[in-house]
């Protein structure tokens, strides 16, 4: 037996309901991945921060690693040579050899 027209009218109607519903929360979805992909905790935003600080912290290690050559360098120098430790006492201490006169040049 067919069914009457009203029927198949409530049909197509919890049909187009489902199809609503169902459309609302693939929608809702989309919304909170992208809210996730771009302000999330591990967004994007979040990446691009960390990927600068990461920057600003790798230049600052570089700079620290020439400082250390630098320190390296000096202190072999001190260790081998006597002409470093003289050339060291007499800009940071002032000192002069024996026999020696000092001059200070004021402009």
């Amino acid at each position: 037996m067919a069914r009457p027209p009203r029927c198949r009218v409530l049909e197509h109607e919890l049909d187009m309901n489902w199809t609503r519903v169902l459309l609302l929360a693939c929608g809702a979805i989309l919304v909170w991945l992208q809210w996730q992909y771009w302000l999330g905790e591990d967004g994007h935003l979040a990446l691009r921060s960390r990927q600068a600080e990461a920057e600003r912290q790798r230049e600052i290690i570089d700079g620290l690693r020439e400082q250390n050559r630098e320190l390296e360098v000096e202190a072999l120098d001190l260790k081998h040579g006597l002409e470093a430790v003289e050339e060291r006492a007499r800009e940071e201490l002032g000192m002069i050899r024996e026999g020696e006169t000092f001059y200070i040049v004021v402009d």
